[in-house]
C-alpha cells in the first residue's frame, strides 16, 4: 500500500496555522500583542529562509501552552479552527486526498506544526495518521518544551520510526509540500510533488523535472 504524504501549511492550508495561532493569541489578548506579534513574523521569516531553529522556536510558541489549563487551552483551538483554518482548507486539497483515500493509498499528514494545533485539523481532513512536533507534556499539563521535533530533516527520521514501528516502506510513495524546508521528505519518494511552492523549491522541482502543481488556483 503506497504512502500518501501531506505537508500542511501552505500545502493543504492556503496559509500556516502555527502562525496563525500566534496571531489568534495576540487578538485574545492571551500573549503580549507587540512582542508576541513581532517575534512570530520574525520566526515565520526564519521558516521560510530555511534557517528556522526549532527548538528556539518551539520555546516560544509553546510557553503559552504551558501557562493555561488543557481545557482552556482546548476551547481556544476550537474557536480557532472554526474562525482560521476552515476558511483556508483548499478544495484542491481535499480532492487530491480523497483520490488518494479511494485509491487505497495510507493517508498520512506529516507538518512540522505542532500536535496540539494540528490534531483537529488532521480530523476535518478524515487524515488519521498525524506526524507533528510535539510538545512536552507532563501530568496533563504542557511544559513549554520541546518533546520530539518533526522540521525538515527531523520529518524523516520521525517517518522512518514510523515506518519501522508498522512495517512499511516508502516504495511508491507520494508527497506533496510546498517548501523547500521539505526536500528531505520529498527526496525521499517516488512521486514528489511541488504545490505552490516557494521559490527554491520551484527551481529544484524545476530541474529535477518534479511535478509542479496548485491547491490555490
Amino acid at each position: 500500500m503506497p504512502l500518501a504524504l501531506f505537508d500542511l501549511d501552505e500545502t493543504l492550508l492556503a496559509g500556516d496555522s502555527d502562525y496563525l495561532w500566534g496571531q489568534y493569541l495576540v487578538e485574545q489578548d492571551v500573549v503580549d500583542r507587540n512582542y508576541y506579534e513581532q517575534t512570530n513574523r520574525q520566526f515565520y521569516e526564519q521558516y521560510k529562509q530555511g534557517c528556522l531553529d526549532i527548538y528556539e522556536f518551539s520555546r516560544f510558541a509553546f510557553k503559552p501552552l504551558s501557562q493555561h489549563p488543557i481545557e482552556t487551552l482546548k476551547k481556544w483551538r476550537a474557536d480557532f479552527v472554526n474562525q482560521k483554518i476552515k476558511p483556508i482548507m483548499t478544495s484542491k486539497g481535499i480532492e487530491a486526498i480523497e483520490h488518494h483515500r479511494q485509491a487505497g493509498d495510507h493517508l498520512i499528514i506529516i507538518t512540522s506544526t505542532n500536535q496540539f494545533i494540528t490534531q483537529p485539523i488532521a480530523e476535518l481532513y478524515k487524515v488519521h495518521q498525524l506526524i507533528a512536533t510535539r510538545p512536552q507534556m507532563l501530568d496533563g499539563k504542557y511544559t513549554g518544551e520541546l518533546d520530539v521535533p518533526c522540521f525538515a530533516h527531523h520529518k524523516i527520521d520521525r517517518l522512518n520510526e514510523w515506518l519501522q514501528e508498522c512495517g512499511l516502506n516508502l516504495q511508491g510513495s507520494y508527497a506533496y509540500s510546498d517548501s523547500h524546508n521539505d526536500l528531505p521528505l520529498l527526496n525521499a519518494v517516488d512521486h514528489p510533488f511541488a504545490v505552490d511552492p516557494d521559490e527554491k523549491l520551484f527551481a529544484h522541482a524545476k530541474q529535477q523535472d518534479w511535478n509542479i502543481i496548485s491547491f490555490r488556483k
